[in-house]
């Protein structure tokens, strides 16, 4: 089994969807304005934080000018801005923001990972795209054996989790869970599954997700761990 550094570099490297390459590398070139003269990341993204993590938060994808542009999962977007916050309120992160990926930023029992490791167009990979980077999800949840909570934002992250989960040979209990924010259920070896809306703009600007509902998921982390 590989290493997780190991993994971080063949995820880095991979060229495996010809469509999220082409994309990822052309939105550096054609920078909006608020960016331009930065230096895009425009490759794969590996996971981010603590190798021992007992929590792991699962997302959908980097943004075009989020993580594609920083190099780190949620770093340089206003979903970030949600995520890191809470993480920091609740002690998982050493500063509440962040901004690239050598402001500093530390992560405390937590490591966050995506479904997709590219920027897709439209924010919507394809499913052919989904199943080819799966494996990274896989190996991922192998390496991380002190997992206790999982948490994933959207339903898309819930459903590529869950996938995940199946294709390393763990049973998921009938009727199949359903995905709704703020639900808990428990899985095989006792790992707990949380769900979450997205803290993307669609739903933060909507007010379908809000600082409180938010702030409820990671209270509900902290709380199943101190168990």
């Amino acid at each position: 089994m590989r290493s997780l550094a190991q993994l971080d570099q063949t995820i880095i490297h991979c060229r495996k969807c010809p469509r999220l390459v082409r994309w990822r590398e052309g939105v550096a070139k054609v920078p909006p304005r608020r960016y331009q003269g930065q230096t895009y990341w425009a490759k794969p993204l590996a996971g981010f934080g603590d190798p021992a993590a007992r929590l792991l938060i699962v997302g959908l994808a980097p943004a075009a000018h989020g993580g594609n542009r920083t190099g780190r999962m949620f770093t340089g977007d206003r979903s970030g801005d949600w995520l890191y916050g809470a993480l920091y309120a609740h002690g998982f992160a050493n500063q509440p923001h962040s901004d690239h990926r050598d402001d500093g930023l530390e992560l405390k029992d937590c490591y966050i990972t995506a479904a997709v490791r590219c920027a897709p167009p439209q924010n919507k990979p394809s499913l052919a795209e989904f199943e080819r980077c799966r494996p990274y999800l896989v190996h991922e949840l192998k390496l991380f054996k002190e997992a206790k909570v999982i948490i994933a934002l959207g339903k898309i992250a819930f459903d590529s989790f869950l996938a995940a989960y199946q294709k390393n040979g763990c049973a998921i209990a009938k009727p199949r869970p359903k995905f709704g924010h703020g639900a808990s259920m428990i899985l095989a070896g006792n790992l707990r599954l949380i769900c979450s809306y997205h803290p993307s703009q669609q739903n933060t600007f909507t007010g379908k997700l809000t600082r409180e509902m938010f702030d409820h998921i990671f209270a509900q982390a902290r709380a199943a761990l101190s168990k």
